[in-house]
């Protein structure tokens, strides 16, 4: 029998054409100055290559140079190759950021873009604490995310992190409970108002479902009096599950208040009594006294929501909070799967183009992922 041999495929081409149409790699690379002259690497999209086997492959630095060497995709030491990602982390994060541009918007309910906020947190080796903090807006028509910022570690949770888009309902749990970001993300820059209308334009306006506790909001009433949440709930019937009341947030003496109904739902009693043993465990943990409102509180899931009444029921509202658990999934497979949480580099630059390489690898998959969404199975059921 004759010997079979068998020539590598090369996928990195398919890849590439996933990229959006309007991307120039080549002057991208140029505009942020991490490809000037060739020196050793041949092209935006050979560098673009290096990135991208550094951050996914698990390859250290001395083999992606001999990788690369090997495939005569470029010839240069594992120092060279150092000093060329360092200076690409704005080129890897502006090509993660143009991925994310061109992801269309999908209405689903009612005839509304659902959009998820949250963050994770990611520590440098051999650190216990929070180092970088991952930011993302995670569309659940779509199935992927629409925006990824990553910040150090005093980048704060903030509902405005990535711009509405017109009809968009953005939810969020209680780290994003703000009335400042609210203010921010209802009524965007001046540049961002074509893309997002006025509140007064009801089909297309931006709206919020939030989580909130009882002490990180200023509300007041109609007369523009404190609103007492905590006596709110207290006088609320034990026979009814659900309430929901009409309040203003304060978000600053010059801004004007935000009208909001708060979705107000009483957990079950094995849950509340769950939930207030661990109050008191972290209160005698932490050596502190236990504030009383807070026991009560913790009987109730507080919602904050900009949405009117006419069309979004109370119960529908509490019922789409409910989806919020799919971002969660999304960051866990960012860390199960691609190990993103495993950060392997120690210098500021060198962490950016590792984390934003990884970042462009998952919203790739993400794109090669629709096309299996997208096409349902024949045969009978």
């Amino acid at each position: 029998m004759a010997n079979a041999s068998f020539e590598t495929i090369d996928q990195y081409p398919a890849l590439l054409a996933r990229l959006p149409p309007s991307l120039d790699l080549a002057e991208l690379a140029r505009e942020t100055r991490a490809f000037l002259r060739p020196r050793g690497v041949r092209s935006a999209q050979d560098l673009l290559r290096l990135i991208l086997a550094w951050a996914v492959g698990g390859f250290s630095l001395q083999q992606v140079a001999a990788w690369a060497g090997e495939q005569g995709i470029a010839e240069l030491t594992d120092e060279a190759l150092i000093q060329r990602l360092h200076r690409s982390a704005a080129f890897v994060q502006a090509v993660a950021n143009a991925i994310l541009k061109s992801v269309a918007q999908r209405p689903c309910w009612p005839g509304r873009v659902l959009r998820i906020a949250d963050s994770s947190s990611l520590s440098k080796p051999a650190s216990r604490g929070t180092d970088w903090r991952l930011h993302g807006v995670y569309d659940l028509a779509r199935g992927g995310f629409t925006h990824l910022e990553l910040t150090d570690s005093h980048g704060g949770e903030a509902l405005d992190r990535g711009a509405p888009v017109a009809g968009e309902i953005r939810i969020s749990d209680r780290g994003f409970a703000n009335a400042q970001s609210w203010q921010r993300y209802l009524h965007p820059p001046c540049e961002n108002q074509a893309d997002v209308p006025r509140p007064a334009d009801v089909p297309n306006r931006a709206d919020f479902i939030v989580r909130m506790r009882w002490n990180t909001v200023r509300l007041i009433d109609q007369a523009g009096k404190r609103f007492d949440l905590i006596g709110h709930l207290g006088k609320l019937p034990a026979a009814s599950e659900l309430h929901e009341v009409k309040v203003w947030a304060q978000s600053g003496k010059r801004q004007p208040a935000i009208p909001i109904r708060l979705v107000i739902w009483r957990k079950p009693a094995e849950v509340v009594v769950a939930t207030q043993k661990r109050l008191r465990h972290q209160a005698s943990r932490q050596q502190s006294k236990l504030d009383d409102r807070s026991l009560t509180a913790a009987e109730f899931v507080i919602l904050a929501t900009s949405l009117p009444e006419a069309g979004f029921p109370a119960a529908e509202i509490l019922a789409v909070y409910r989806l919020r658990w799919q971002i969660e999934l999304a960051f866990k497979r960012l860390k199960s799967l691609l190990k993103i949480d495993k950060i392997r580099t120690r210098t500021e630059a060198g962490t950016r183009c590792w984390l934003y390489g990884q970042l462009t690898a998952a919203l790739l998959c993400e794109d090669l992922s629709q096309d299996v969404l997208e096409s349902f199975p024949s045969g009978a059921f």
